[in-house]
């Protein structure tokens, strides 16, 4: 027992726990506004499509609500503290993930994380000031990268490598939700046993949709690489739009969309119950 209270992690600074728990609260409402217009989407409801799935359409939903722009302000804040709170995961290695091999893959995912979704609130932040429409969508940046992976040297081996490390995300996350791994810090909490089912269920439930969605991204980035043609790639939108153009397409996309508003309430649960560490070492 003495050499494990060797190794209680640290209360983090106020500040920290506050950019932490605002942003997992902002990943949390775009994920569920995801999920929920996807679903609507599967089965005609509202007029919804699966263009307005995708993370920019949802930001333009978001910015047609009344006081939109507010609201938008506010999401794009929230991105940005979860961004800077996964750099902080990444360089201080405040989870105490180690220097090998394991330990930097794992920060270089957190680095990867910050990266995307500080780019999702420097979008939101140009659709409150005006500078974009959102419109674009995520697909439109992805054909333009495959655009210019196909065209150096060697670039359809380019695109592919692409194609399948996505892939390989996408069956992380899914075996992420089969795993203990993330019930870990879910147990770690000291909730009560109610509030931790309810968590572990939404996790498990959340990770499995989140890894569909890659796995689909990274076929058609796996596509476009074997065709040499950029408009296969795609992004969320696009996906949603693969998986309902399947064979009972409107029912998988339901379920995977019902599993997106899953992991959008795990992240409200880690946000209200989950504690945020400055490291795993010694205090």
């Amino acid at each position: 027992m003495a050499d494990v209270s060797t190794h209680v992690p640290s209360p983090p600074p106020q500040w920290v726990e506050n950019f932490a728990k605002f942003g997992l609260t902002a990943k949390g409402v775009v994920y569920c506004l995801v999920g929920i217009i996807a679903f609507m989407a599967a089965f005609e409801l509202g007029g919804q499509s699966t263009q307005n799935a995708g993370k920019s359409g949802i930001l333009k939903t978001i910015q047609d609500l009344p006081a939109g722009n507010v609201l938008l302000g506010i999401v794009a804040l929230g991105l940005l503290c979860y961004a800077i709170w996964r750099f902080i995961q990444a360089v201080k290695d405040t989870e105490g993930k180690g220097s090998d091999a394991e330990g930097i893959g794992k920060r270089l995912r957190y680095l990867f994380s910050g990266l995307v979704y500080g780019a999702l609130a420097y979008l939101a932040a140009n659709m409150v000031l005006g500078n974009s429409s959102g419109g674009s969508g995520s697909g439109g940046s992805r054909e333009t990268l495959v655009s210019k992976l196909l065209a150096q040297p060697f670039g359809q081996w380019l695109v592919g490598i692409v194609a399948v490390a996505t892939m390989l995300v996408g069956l992380y996350q899914i075996y992420y939700g089969y795993s203990d791994k993330y019930r870990k810090k879910v147990r770690s909490a000291g909730l009560k046993d109610e509030v931790e089912h309810q968590m572990i269920r939404a996790g498990k439930v959340g990770y499995m949709a989140r890894g569909v969605v890659w796995l689909v991204i990274g076929y058609m980035f796996l596509q476009a690489a074997l065709q040499s043609n950029p408009q296969q790639a795609g992004g969320s939108s696009d996906a949603f739009q693969f998986i309902e153009n399947s064979t009972y397409g409107s029912i998988i996309l339901g379920a995977v969309a019902l599993g997106l508003i899953c992991y959008g309430v795990f992240m409200f649960m880690r946000a209200k119950y989950q504690p945020i560490y400055t490291t795993s070492g010694a205090s």
